[in-house]
């Protein structure tokens, strides 16, 4: 039986020119190449150019992913964008991504999940298509993660980089297993001291710098993420077994390895790009995403499983078929 649907047509990433090595790290702070390869995987990461910002990544990464999904800029009716790193505290990136796009209908607006963002971007984009208010969508992922790092910090410093991912969303008609088939997405505020920034407007007036207590980050991200998989699965009848991709957030190679380990999952399976852009938070799975399309692993039709978490506590998941 056919049914309204949301279904990706298109994906686009952008990443800035200026890439630091795990050796140029080590200049900076009191770490080594052998040392962040070990805990977290990551060889090197992009930085964003003096002048450039968040909206410039996103508008990049939505180019790309309107040009590879056919689709004018015309034609888009919405935009949901994920962002920790606004380009100001008002309005939302996302209008300048409009304007930038030339896009004069619909609507525009970012939403913060910090890590988690884009599926939260995802499953809002994607019940608004459904219930016919739009027709296309933008919905990225756009960070400058490292403009809110302490470079003194080398437990945090190491992590992040900076980027943008985008898909097409567009409605149409399809089976229960065809296109954005469901999403699994909880908070918990009692965990935010775990991760967080220590400023913002309301209480310093400071953009503040991250901070992280990342064995309590580890522990709880492992058990949050498998029980939102296990959820998306349990409520659509699909097994582990069915997923031909799982693309994970890139936070941390051991990360993705316990996730994997946990659900049973086969690791040829796991699109893994953390090591050449770090986490790049909202950014990171629309870029895992757009690689694995563009290298030709994950091909029209297959089954994908996406999930993240984030400070907040935030955590999801996402099954989509391409």
């Amino acid at each position: 039986m056919s049914m309204q649907r949301s279904f990706i047509r298109g994906s686009g990433a952008y990443l800035p020119e200026r890439i630091l090595t795990n050796s140029d790290l080590s200049k900076m702070v009191d770490t080594s190449d052998e040392w962040i390869r070990e805990r977290t995987g990551i060889e090197e990461r992009h930085i964003a150019a003096d002048g450039e910002l968040t909206s410039d990544l996103a508008t990049g990464a939505a180019r790309q992913a309107l040009a590879n999904a056919g689709i004018d800029a015309s034609e888009v009716d919405l935009i949901v964008l994920a962002t920790t790193t606004p380009d100001q505290t008002f309005p939302a990136t996302a209008t300048t991504v409009q304007d930038k796009l030339g896009i004069k209908q619909g609507a525009a607006f970012d939403v913060q999940a910090v890590c988690s963002g884009f599926l939260f971007a995802l499953a809002t984009a994607d019940s608004m298509l459904r219930q016919n208010l739009f027709s296309t969508a933008l919905v990225i992922g756009a960070e400058t993660f490292t403009r809110i790092l302490d470079w003194s910090d080398r437990s945090t410093c190491v992590l992040f980089g900076d980027g943008a991912g985008a898909v097409v969303l567009q409605t149409g008609t399809g089976a229960k297993d065809e296109g954005v088939i469901a999403h699994h997405v909880r908070t918990d505020g009692s965990k935010k001291e775990l991760l967080y920034v220590d400023g913002g407007v309301s209480s310093t007036g400071t953009i503040g710098h991250v901070r992280m207590q990342g064995n309590q980050v580890f522990r709880h991200a492992i058990a949050n993420i498998s029980s939102a998989v296990e959820a998306v699965l349990s409520d659509t009848g699909y097994t582990i077994d069915d997923i031909d991709w799982f693309v994970p957030h890139q936070a941390n190679q051991r990360i993705l390895n316990g996730v994997a380990k946990k659900l049973g999952l086969d690791e040829e399976k796991v699109i893994s790009t953390v090591a050449k852009h770090g986490n790049t938070s909202a950014a990171s799975i629309p870029l895992a995403l757009h690689t694995a399309i563009s290298d030709g692993r994950i091909k029209k039709g297959d089954l994908v499983l996406s999930e993240a978490m984030g400070g907040g506590f935030s955590w999801g998941a996402s099954l989509f078929r391409l």
